[in-house]
């Protein structure tokens, strides 16, 4: 197959280009709120086109391939951390009084 150039590189140097450096480049250019602000309306957009359940669905999915991969006690382990760090929390605000 014949490369294709457009505008003095061609498809796979543009490809490669963007995929290497294209997000670099536009962090560079737009900043971290441009990320936030699409992300924030691309997640406003799936909500709205697929609704509650779909994160039902992919939150289920993922919750099981977690516990298949790490284990029947990783969500025991993390829960007893959380609960420490709750206590500990707690134990501080009481002191700041």
């Amino acid at each position: 197959m014949a490369e294709q150039k457009k505008g003095g590189m061609t498809v796979q140097e543009a490809g490669r280009l963007g995929g290497e450096k294209g997000g670099k480049i536009v962090r560079e250019r737009y900043g971290h709120d441009f990320y936030e602000e699409i992300g924030k309306k691309g997640g406003q957009t799936v909500a709205r086109e697929r609704g509650h359940a779909f994160y039902e669905e992919i939150g289920r999915k993922g919750g099981e391939t977690v516990a298949r991969e790490k284990g029947p006690g990783f969500y025991s382990e993390i829960g007893h951390k959380g609960g420490q760090r709750v206590r500990e929390l707690i134990e501080e605000g009481k002191k700041r009084r």
